[in-house]
């Protein structure tokens, strides 16, 4: 198989692991809500491992000064668009979905579109490297899949919706693929660019609209578990840096 067909199927196949919240579909009542709840715990580590663990070690590494500047580019940006998304939705008074909802779809966007160029990059180069690239993206893809349709779960999207989205933003990955393919030599500045300015959105993210939806739980009973799967999230995110690394 030529190499432009295994990056296309192994981008196809990451894209699918965004549905792995249909396994949750089944869950209903005081056991969903509990769910929501362990979720956006998990996905507070899964962000802050992701950018901590993952994107901010992988952008260092190009020894760019810019990189701080980019990070902090990304806080702003978030910020910026979730003012615009609050003034959009809920200047009646009234919201659909808590706009970090959006927030998180486009920086699952943004985050997948680097992984289908990282994807590309490592077939390009080697097809043994390529597959274990694959391998290394699918693994801290599920994690993430699983937190992200949390978040959009809390944020007021219905299951059905939120998998639809969760879905859609994977398929960026297939974009970054494609980009890394056929303009591989401006491909690589824009990925300098994009993993810390990603990596300020997720921090943003995780503390300014998630941490805060768990402090609104103040049942001293449920703070030891806030904290497991916080924590689960980070410690999962910083086995699978050590076990995958690419």
């Amino acid at each position: 198989m030529s190499v432009f067909g295994l990056i296309l199927i192994s981008t196809v196949i990451v894209s699918l692991i965004s549905l792995i919240g249909i396994f949750f579909i089944g869950i209903k009542g005081n056991t969903f809500e509990k769910f929501i709840e362990y979720l956006v715990g998990f996905a507070v580590g899964g962000l802050l491992g992701g950018a901590f663990f993952h994107l901010l070690p992988e952008a260092m590494e190009s020894k760019d000064s810019s990189i701080f500047i980019y990070v902090l580019s990304g806080i702003v940006i978030f910020f910026l668009i979730e003012k615009v998304l609050h003034w959009r939705h809920c200047h009646k008074g009234q919201c659909d979905a808590h706009a970090f909802t959006y927030l998180n779809i486009i920086g699952d966007a943004v985050h997948n579109f680097l992984d289908g160029m990282i994807i590309s990059a490592s077939f390009m180069a080697d097809t043994r490297l390529g597959v274990a690239t694959t391998i290394a993206v699918a693994a801290h893809e599920i994690p993430q899949e699983i937190g992200d349709f949390g978040i959009l779960l809390l944020g007021g999207f219905s299951k059905t919706k939120a998998l639809l989205c969760n879905f859609l933003s994977a398929l960026t990955a297939i974009g970054g693929a494609m980009v890394t393919y056929f303009a591989f030599s401006h491909a690589l500045w824009l990925k300098g660019f994009l993993i810390p300015l990603t990596a300020g959105g997720f921090i943003y993210i995780a503390l300014v609209d998630l941490i805060p939806e768990m402090h609104k739980e103040r049942e001293a009973g449920r703070i030891p578990m806030q904290l497991v799967t916080m924590f689960a999230g980070l410690f999962l995110m910083w086995w699978l840096k050590g076990f995958f690394e690419y």
